[in-house]
């Protein structure tokens, strides 16, 4: 049985970040939402309360049932966690005169408090509340404090409760890594074996033992989901895995022939479909980005039903959804909002009558990657940056036309290659994704590998410019390059001026009907990664 930390979700945009410095312990962690708490079993070693936007005095605040946890399992509260137990247990929680937003200076007041085994008596920590407990709960005592705030942290005597106004889980609280490890390992008594390599004997053992006999069709889009499941599958069920893989006449340049190309010593059994002139013609005068995605995903569906039919006696579909799709698309009200539907939950045809096989669903997209280095996937298909499943429809802002994706995709293809082969020693993300971690600091990298997501925007205006002693009117690319851990947040990135000048002269210069480069510069909140 397979230890685990239950997270509770509150609604915290940092939520997600908790579950992944627990996954980076090698620790096994689900998040539920606060009103949906699974009951405890001898899996769960501890629990983590999340932050919240809500105030804990307000009427419509998120409250949660913790009768079977609190005093029971070791629990950590974080932020609104924190106050929701003083509010809850007899303490007090009110607006401070003084709110606590960005760094603070923690003090350890306890010493001995295991939670801060090997932490300074003094560091910095990240603050993001306005209100602050001015009481602590029944049975409590302080053990940590900042300038600002007497009661930065408590514990609970008598049981393994501890509360944190703070959030450990963020990078800029310095030694929070080291507070969840101590939490987890020494509090909880996890051993933290749950890695690459034992996620997969677990995975393809339940795979077996679910799918037996039975055929199974899985829908390939070249990226790193779809393939990691894929060869997940492989191995559990061999020559009864269909995969399929539908060109949409959407994807980068060449990308439909590279990708078959690059499946072919892999040992999958892989049909690909040339649906391009269908999924053009459905989106034809389609200007509205929604409408876009939903032609997209109807086309794809009626292609992808059409092939799935042509094979007799399939039981199963499996689908490369990953755990932010899951947590995403069964946000209730408190949890993260729901920033966008999932191509990967639901969306089948009734018709189609087959079950379900998700065999990623566990996993951050760092993980997967991982997974798929175990599972001895080629280099260049897992460090390939996440790809819209739209595609290049959702990178042509307004009307998708043949001649505007020609435009696109020599554009992108100049910026791609670009990127793999401009050699930089720009620091990646800091989640390390797409190279080893172990590289020395001078190393340098491929600028490609230095990025989570890169792509280019064909904009729907046209600006004047000259080419020799002409005027011309045409198009303009915008190019986008982020680092993030998962696409929840994301930053832009710093690419060296150099690059960029080259990138966008060799644009101009090759691809005709564009006259102007632009690069965006905008974070994600408050943009998305994607344009529409």
């Amino acid at each position: 049985m397979t230890e685990k930390i239950i997270i509770l979700d509150f609604g915290s945009q940092f939520t997600q970040i908790i579950g992944r410095r627990l996954r980076e312990l090698n620790v096994y962690c689900e998040i539920h939402p606060f009103n949906k708490i699974p009951l405890p079993d001898q899996s769960v070693k501890g629990v983590i309360l999340s932050g919240s936007p809500y105030s804990v005095r307000d009427p419509q605040a998120p409250q949660a049932d913790l009768s079977q946890i609190k005093g029971k399992l070791p629990l950590l509260a974080v932020c609104y966690g924190a106050q929701y137990i003083a509010h809850r247990y007899g303490g007090r929680v009110n607006a401070s005169s003084t709110r606590e937003y960005g760094r603070a200076k923690l003090t350890v007041e306890d010493t001995d408090c295991p939670l801060f085994k090997g932490i300074p008596t003094v560091s910095q920590v990240w603050m993001s509340h306005g209100d602050s407990i001015d009481r602590l709960p029944e049975g409590a005592r302080l053990i940590a404090s900042t300038e600002d705030v007497r009661y930065a942290a408590y514990k609970i005597e008598g049981e393994p409760t501890y509360a944190l106004q703070y959030h450990p889980e963020v990078f800029h609280s310095e030694r929070g890594g080291d507070m969840l490890r101590n939490f987890v390992y020494d509090i909880c008594g996890c051993r933290g074996d749950w890695t690459a390599d034992s996620f997969i004997e677990t995975a393809v053992s339940e795979l077996r033992a679910k799918l037996g006999n039975d055929k199974v069709i899985l829908g390939l889009s070249g990226g790193v989901d779809s393939t990691v499941a894929a060869m997940l599958l492989n191995r559990a069920v061999g020559k009864n895995l269909y995969c399929i893989f539908v060109d949409n006449g959407l994807l980068r340049k060449n990308e439909f022939h590279d990708v078959l190309s690059s499946y072919k010593d892999m040992g999958l059994n892989v049909i690909g479909v040339d649906a391009s002139e269908d999924f053009l013609k459905a989106l034809s005068g389609i200007s509205d980005p929604e409408k876009k995605r939903k032609a997209i995903g109807r086309v794809f569906i009626e292609t992808f039903d059409r092939e799935a039919h042509k094979i007799t006696d399939a039981q199963w579909l499996a689908q490369g959804t990953i755990y932010p799709d899951v947590i995403e698309s069964c946000s209730v009200n408190g949890p993260s909002a729901t920033i966008k539907s999932h191509h990967n939950v639901g969306g089948l045809p009734k018709d189609m009558k087959l079950k379900i096989v998700e065999p990623l669903r566990a996993l951050f997209k760092d993980e997967v990657r991982r997974v798929g280095r175990a599972l001895g996937i080629k280099k260049e298909l897992i460090s390939r940056h996440p790809f819209p499943g739209p595609g290049l429809g959702i990178r042509i802002l307004g009307e998708v036309t043949r001649e505007k994706l020609d435009i696109l995709k020599e554009a992108d293809a100049i910026y791609i290659e670009g990127l793999r082969h401009y050699m930089t020693s720009l620091p990646p993300a800091s989640n390390g994704l797409s190279y080893s971690s172990e590289r020395a600091a001078d190393d340098k990298i491929a600028l490609y590998d230095a990025v989570w997501q890169a792509g280019t925007i064909l904009l729907p205006i046209k600006s004047v410019g000259v080419m020799g002693d002409e005027r011309t009117y045409e198009y303009t690319i915008a190019l986008r390059a982020v680092t993030s851990n998962d696409g929840m947040t994301a930053d832009w990135v710093h690419l060296p001026y150099e690059f960029l000048a080259d990138i966008s002269n060799e644009i101009i210069n090759k691809v005709k009907g564009v006259n102007r480069v632009v690069y965006d510069i905008s974070s994600k909140p408050p943009a998305t990664i994607e344009w529409e």
